[in-house]
């Protein structure tokens, strides 16, 4: 049993989809594990501590391929990268399928059995293996340490002999697995935070983080929760009342997080310019939404932007900022994905096509596409009609 683990080649990506304890356990496991050379260096992980803990340093992608029975790498790989591995070969990474169906279709034309991390179901067997909560947690957290870069005055409240500094305001848009991180690592540096989310569920999660809770809290609101936990689609009414309230509260923030991100669709617009206009010189908003179109009027996808004198964060890939940490989620969730597709007794690969989580990650096997929501639609069955009859009742 081979693992492979191929430098990523994404410009932006720093990531690496294996660590030493992740190949130390693999190993155990009964696998040979190849790393390619340099695959850790952005995320400050040298060949020579994946070699400690057993693993194998190719000299090239082809070496690192060639004969893998699993690939595993952070996000989709490329067409060179893809025509090195063989057909049979198990790929599991975060393959942002939605969009590139094109890829997607490649991956199956090459015979390559592909899993994306980002369709684990969430549940209690799978929370360690939930790779959107892994990075979304380390996202919320460096949001704030950028924010808190780029705003040019001090978080907390500093009472001094020279006089006295105000903590900062911060407002986190979305009370998710991001937006909590954020709400407690902005409280930790000693901001004023106010938070907001549609789902009613929330508001007792950022008070218990110290936060304050800004919505319309009318009856609509108190019944905007399915019986699934999720939000309900408010008025028209409901949403005229709340964007009133936001951007009034938007006017008195030195710092804004927008986390709103939904896969599959463009993110949903939070703050437009006029919001922006409101603010006063030298705030910063951060969109953790960026590489689905943004949160915020005015996002530059990868950049940091000035909008009426209001510095736009818009950087795509947020936990690939602290590298280290954010692979060591990250692989860490790989593993555990991967190892319930090895046998403990004969330690070879087994995976079992039945079991709910493979069934709910799988893309791409046996030459197709196979998740439901980028599976081909068969064509409707046509509806037999009896030689003779087809007018059957039409003089009636």
């Amino acid at each position: 049993m081979k693992i492979a683990v191929p430098r990523e080649t994404a410009a932006a990506e720093s990531r690496v989809a294996a660590t030493p304890d992740t190949v130390k356990r693999l190993v155990a496991q009964g696998a040979t594990v190849v790393i390619e050379t340099a695959a850790g260096k952005t995320a400050m992980i040298p060949d020579a501590d994946y070699q400690a803990f057993g693993a194998q340093i190719a000299p090239d992608r082809t070496a690192t391929l060639k004969d893998a029975d699993v690939v595993l790498t952070v996000r989709r790989p490329n067409a060179d990268t893809l025509a090195d591995m063989a057909s049979g070969t198990l790929l599991i990474g975060s393959l942002d399928p939605f969009g590139h169906e094109d890829e997607i279709a490649a991956i199956a034309k090459q015979g390559v059995s592909a899993f994306s991390m980002e369709f684990m179901p969430r549940i209690t067997r799978a929370q360690s293996m939930d790779v959107l909560s892994s990075q979304a947690n380390l996202a919320g957290y460096q949001a704030v340490i950028e924010a808190a870069t780029a705003y040019g005055r001090a978080m907390p409240m500093m009472m001094t002999a020279a006089g006295t500094v105000p903590a900062a305001r911060v407002f986190i848009m979305g009370a998710g697995v991001a937006g909590l991180q954020a709400i407690a690592t902005a409280r930790r540096l000693g901001a004023v935070v106010t938070a907001t989310d549609v789902r009613p569920a929330a508001k007792e999660q950022v008070e218990s983080l110290g936060a304050k809770f800004i919505a319309v809290e009318d009856d609509e609101f108190k019944q905007a929760e399915t019986s699934g936990g999720y939000a309900k689609e408010m008025s028209e009414d409901y949403r005229k009342k709340q964007a009133e309230l936001v951007a009034s509260h938007i006017a008195k923030q030195d710092i804004v997080i927008t986390t709103a991100l939904i896969p599959g669709r463009p993110a949903p617009k939070l703050v437009n310019s006029a919001m922006l206009s409101s603010m006063k010189p030298g705030s910063v908003v951060v969109d953790l939404a960026a590489e689905r179109g943004g949160n915020v009027e005015g996002t530059v996808p990868g950049e940091v932007a000035t909008v009426s004198d209001v510095t736009v964060i818009g950087y795509e890939n947020m936990a690939g900022r602290i590298p280290a940490s954010a692979s060591a989620l990250y692989a860490k969730n790989l593993f555990t994905f991967l190892e319930t597709m090895i046998d403990k007794e004969s330690k070879t690969l087994k995976p079992n096509w039945d079991d709910e989580l493979l069934k709910a990650t799988c893309l791409t096997r046996d030459g197709a596409v196979v998740h439901p929501a980028f599976a081909p639609k068969q064509p409707e069955t046509p509806v037999m009609v009896a030689a003779g009859k087809e007018n059957e009742g039409a003089s009636a």
